[in-house]
């Protein structure tokens, strides 16, 4: 099954505010290979394959968040295979970009910050057969990658940058209250809880995808939504199947209490830590 179009609701891009618009622009097509989409004075549209998954936006009034706040933990960018993972991971060894790295079991992933601080993934899945659940509860773990064995999947081929079929994978966002994350993630945009790491993070996605939106209270509880002003995330875009989908989802927000506006095809929203979303259909 494929998680990441339709009828799968599934989180299809992200913006983030920039400070330095020509740098990251560089960072994200020359380092991590984006394909560059469309290029304006104060916006960036990247992807791979010809499909959106990054937009970097710059404004004079833009300026580094100083504190904690809700907003971006990390973004995941999921590559088609563990070949074209390894041809990652040797590329980024040979341009001396730190890194971090880890097993999750349903998944093998690559960890690293872009220049303004941003958390970065790059991942690759196993094949869902290999996923262990228990009742309705993946198993992930948090193991040591196996880095030999990763690049060796390159078969030597060369990196020449991100693959068409590579997609947003996942997100995973700072929130202020988790149980406040939780019923509005699983009551009001109606993703299933796949995953629960204590009281500290939780995961939720829809149609048994390991996860599509991770939520954590790493910054600390009761922290402040991001500023409109300081840099980091902007929004991100929840892809659902059609219209009905889209209005079951607006009708559930009305529900919860949450403040929706349609501007254009776009459904608006945020969660409640201020994190905000765009809900468009496929």
């Amino acid at each position: 099954m494929n998680f990441h179009q339709q009828p799968v609701s599934y989180v299809e891009s992200l913006t983030l505010k920039v400070l330095d618009l020509p740098g990251m622009s560089r960072f994200y097509t020359d380092v991590l290979g984006f394909e560059l989409l469309e290029q304006k004075n104060s916006e960036t549209i990247l992807g791979a394959g010809g499909k959106e998954i990054l937009v970097l936006q710059h404004s004079p009034e833009f300026a580094a968040k100083a504190g904690r706040y809700a907003g971006l933990y990390h973004f995941a960018v999921l590559l088609p295979d563990r070949k074209e993972l390894g041809k990652m991971l040797l590329h980024l060894h040979e341009q001396r970009i730190p890194i971090g790295s880890s097993d999750h079991q349903v998944s093998e992933a690559l960890y690293l910050s872009d220049p303004e601080g941003n958390g970065i993934e790059i991942y690759r899945d196993r094949a869902p057969e290999e996923w262990e659940w228990r009742g309705d509860q993946v198993h992930m773990t948090v193991d040591p990658l196996d880095v030999q064995e990763v690049a060796q999947a390159s078969n030597g081929k060369k990196w020449s940058g991100m693959p068409a079929g590579t997609v947003l994978g996942h997100i995973h966002l700072h929130v202020s209250d988790l149980q406040a994350a939780h019923d509005f993630y699983t009551g009001a945009i109606g993703f299933d809880l796949v995953a629960n790491l204590g009281n500290q993070a939780l995961f939720v996605s829809d149609g048994n995808y390991h996860h599509h939106i991770g939520l954590n209270i790493w910054n600390g509880t009761g922290i402040p939504a991001l500023p409109d002003q300081a840099a980091g995330l902007g929004h991100y875009v929840i892809r659902v199947a059609d219209e009905q989908a889209q209005q079951a989802m607006r009708d559930r927000l009305q529900v919860y209490g949450a403040k929706v506006r349609m501007d254009g095809a776009a459904l608006e929203t945020a969660d409640p830590s201020g994190n905000r979303i765009r809900i468009l259909t496929a």
